[in-house]
């Protein structure tokens, strides 16, 4: 069995605390298309491409698009990654998205989250229809010269195939509890 979620599959489900004080289970959200994404605090790749990854959120939320950020990794690894620091975080910055913690990583497992960022899109049924990067160069967008989240959006809201539904997502690996912040699991792997 492949570490990944795989195109076709279905979203695990969870339940999570956020930084607005709420705690989201998958089937508090009904919009058409579910982006569900792992990231975290401190990574260079999220934070170079914060703010793409906000005019992405805000041009498609109109169009029935929900965006959910998670943050797997383990505070013991970075402290910058606590609940703490990412309310302290959203704060900050404002952004146009829902902040979740997987403080015990079983959401990042059952996802097969490779990195942060790693994207996930689901269609209404919930079904994996993208998985893999945004952009191509996360740690400076100003370079970057494909957003592969975009175009599968702008494919599937149109009704057309997916025409690159799997990329390799670009950016610091999850920071999984207890082992060296370079390690992944053995079974984890290039997507493509």
């Amino acid at each position: 069995m492949a570490f990944t979620l795989q195109i076709g599959e279905k979203a695990p489900g969870f339940n999570l605390p956020a930084t607005d004080g709420k705690t989201y289970k998958l089937s508090d959200f009904n919009e058409d298309i579910l982006v569900v994404f792992f990231t975290c605090n401190h990574c260079p790749y999220v934070i170079g491409s914060d703010e793409q990854t906000r005019k992405t959120v805000e041009k498609y939320t109109p169009q029935g698009v929900r965006f959910v950020a998670i943050n797997s990794n383990s505070k013991n690894t970075y402290i910058e990654d606590s609940f703490e620091h990412m309310v302290k975080r959203m704060d900050e910055h404002n952004f146009p998205w829902l902040y979740l913690y997987d403080e015990n990583q079983n959401v990042a497992k059952a996802y097969g989250a490779l990195r942060t960022p790693h994207f996930y899109v689901f269609n209404k049924s919930r079904e994996l229809i993208y998985t893999g990067r945004a952009v191509d160069n996360p740690k400076d967008t100003s370079t970057a010269t494909v957003n592969d989240l975009e175009n599968a959006l702008d494919e599937h809201l149109a009704g057309k195939d997916i025409n690159v539904p799997v990329t390799n997502p670009i950016g610091c690996n999850v920071k999984w509890d207890g082992k060296d912040k370079h390690w992944m699991p053995a079974d984890a792997c290039d997507l493509i």
